[in-house]
């Protein structure tokens, strides 16, 4: 926070201020999905945004603290889209529906993907594997009981490790390759789950 100027967290926020703070995260995501962390300071994200950096200092209060906002806006998105779908899809259905919507999701928000990617070098954000692969692995139980299976998908674990990564896979294929067919892949992928 720069000394003498209050904390935008010590009010009631206006529109304005709620504006200009989702502004900067998104002008932060951008930022970091072409430079980096380390590569978007906030001077480069105050020019981004056509402010000063003490502008965005008064509303986020450090470099940290807006980039933790702008992750924290992606997963929010990512977790919202996948939610969306696997509510209206049936519970065998599930599975394939969160690989399908997954993969459109960082197809169509390439920077999310690299905002992602980012964060799991970055000290700071919690990278525990347990939260990348245990509600797959927990679709992929339900679904094997909805199937009418007698028993939980055999080491869904496993399972939903081998997907994550290769959603990952897909995903980092499409950034580095716009033109590579993420819904074909994301069939084959589909077409490998379990009946």
């Amino acid at each position: 926070m720069v000394e003498g100027m209050p904390s935008a967290d010590s009010h009631e926020r206006t529109f304005t201020e709620r504006a200009r703070r989702q502004q900067l995260i998104g002008v932060t995501i951008e930022q970091v999905a072409q430079r980096g962390f380390a590569g978007a300071s906030l001077a480069r994200i105050a020019e981004a945004a056509g402010i000063t950096k003490a502008a965005v200092l008064y509303h986020f209060g450090s470099k940290d603290a807006l980039v933790t906002a702008a992750h924290a806006e992606v997963l929010e998105s990512l977790v919202a889209t996948v939610g969306e779908a696997l509510e209206d899809a049936a519970v065998a259905d599930r599975p394939s529906t969160y690989i399908r919507t997954m993969v459109a999701h960082f197809r169509d928000h390439p920077q999310h993907a690299r905002v992602l990617a980012a964060a799991g070098t970055q000290e700071g954000f919690d990278h525990a594997r347990e939260d990348r692969w245990a509600p797959l692995s927990g679709l992929l139980d339900a679904a094997a009981l909805a199937r009418g299976d007698d028993a939980p998908a055999a080491d869904s674990r496993a399972l939903a490790v081998l997907i994550g990564g290769a959603i990952d896979g897909i995903v980092a294929e499409h950034l580095e390759d716009p033109t590579f067919d993420t819904d074909a892949a994301a069939a084959i992928l589909v077409a490998m789950l379990p009946d």
